[in-house]
């Protein structure tokens, strides 16, 4: 075992020795190799933050969370014209299934509208994100309110002039004094701040509840009408923790038919959108944008594993005297194979680390860059490139290595005369 250890131990000098006495084609080698790892881990890091700001965006909610719409979070094989005629969803709808699903935690009638501009005083805010949702929403997207109350069932049927804000729009237009109370000006209208959400930091689209307002929507019902196509109407439906959620979609599914007298023969003209759908297609997307980036990252790592190959089978040809030498003292083959696969390995491991460390300053700088969207190394990635850099210097320099250890070691030393 000791006589292995120190062969494996002279071979790593040889191999270190050869890389520093040869600088200049030593770094033309592993340029090809920091590349391929570059692309491979850059684009894994990239899909990997991407696929952890979606889900984290959508943390709150549970998966067994269901958006009833008459639009689909997936791919669809009803065609597009038929979709088209699918009806919106409706305020009495949301009042049906609310009083007759069973095992129903909670349910949202919700609207979605275009921002809008709030004042308050001589200050005022433009762009801001309107969610008008019924009174149940707090308790589907589980809502912290820091300051304040959210509004209640009696509000929000009433279509109070009320409204909880995020933090950035609390402070932003009352700075240090206390909203609560205070009134603002949104829709030609007077609303009375309730609640001041907890800040949450900018979403993967800038966009967070830190600079929404969100309002009773019976009141917006009341500006825009219920046949307002643009509102894009949805049902926001919990079940109970534990409820079989394929049974609970299918009685979702079969009221809302009886509600609309959709007949038997006849397909639904709805969606029931599945909040762990949505997941999984996106799941499915990133494994996609995984399998068609390291398609086209490992061809870089190819063109760097051929340039390793080519320096060693050089460097067989220099060192050919050499080689006849050592092995004319007594080395073995194996000394030989060893201490070119060492430096092969080497030189492409080399390689390699440089690539991630690359992949590591740029996803800090991207990480500044973008505020708070943070783009992650993970252990893995890190593991990863590590690994396929050593086996990419293993495959490159094999060939090379038996070639050498094959030589014999008369002819080795007189073609190196």
């Amino acid at each position: 075992m000791l006589i292995y250890l120190r062969i494996l131990k002279e071979s790593f000098n040889f191999a270190v020795s050869a890389l520093t006495n040869n600088k200049l084609r030593t770094f033309l080698s592993l340029l090809g190799v920091t590349i391929g790892i570059f692309s491979i881990i850059g684009v894994l890091a990239a899909v990997d933050s991407l696929e952890k700001e979606i889900k984290g965006s959508i943390s709150s909610l549970d998966n067994s969370t269901i958006y009833l719409m008459r639009f689909s979070f997936g791919p669809s094989n009803i065609p597009q014209w038929k979709r088209e005629q699918f009806p919106d969803v409706t305020y009495e709808e949301y009042q049906y299934l609310n009083r007759n699903l069973p095992d129903l935690k909670a349910a949202s009638f919700v609207l979605n509208v275009g921002p809008e501009t709030i004042k308050h005083q001589d200050k005022s805010i433009s762009n801001v994100e309107i969610v008008p949702v019924s009174h149940d929403y707090y308790n589907i997207e589980e809502l912290q309110v820091v300051d304040g109350r959210f509004y209640n069932e009696q509000e929000s049927m009433a279509g109070s002039p009320v409204m909880v804000v995020g933090d950035e729009i609390a402070k932003q237009l009352f700075g240090d004094t206390n909203p609560i109370g205070k009134k603002v000006r949104l829709y030609g209208r007077k609303f009375t701040i309730l609640g001041v959400l907890k800040k949450e930091g900018a979403g993967l689209f800038g966009n967070s509840k830190d600079t929404a307002a969100i309002v009773p929507v019976n009141m917006v019902r009341r500006i825009y009408g219920n046949n307002n196509k643009f509102t894009f109407p949805a049902i926001i439906i919990k079940p109970e923790s534990g409820t079989d959620v394929a049974e609970f979609v299918a009685s979702v599914t079969q009221r809302l038919r009886a509600f609309r007298g959709i007949k038997t023969d006849e397909i639904d003209n709805f969606f029931v959108n599945q909040l762990q759908g949505f997941t999984d297609f996106i799941d499915n997307i990133t494994g996609q944008m995984n399998i068609i980036g390291l398609m086209i990252s490992g061809f870089s790592l190819l063109v760097g594993g051929f340039g390793i190959a080519n320096i060693m089978f050089v460097s067989v040809k220099e060192r050919t005297n050499l080689i006849g030498i050592q092995k004319s003292l007594g080395a073995k083959n194996k000394f030989i194979l060893f201490q070119f696969l060492f430096e092969a390995v080497i030189l492409s491991l080399i390689g390699g680390l440089i690539g991630l460390f690359l992949v590591y300053l740029i996803s800090l700088a991207a990480s500044q860059f973008t505020g708070d969207f943070e783009f992650i190394l993970s252990p893995w990635n890190i593991a990863l490139g590590t690994l396929v850099s050593s086996i990419i210097g293993l495959i490159s320099g094999i060939l090379p290595a038996i070639s050498a250890s094959r030589l014999d070691p008369v002819e080795a030393i007189r073609t190196g005369m």
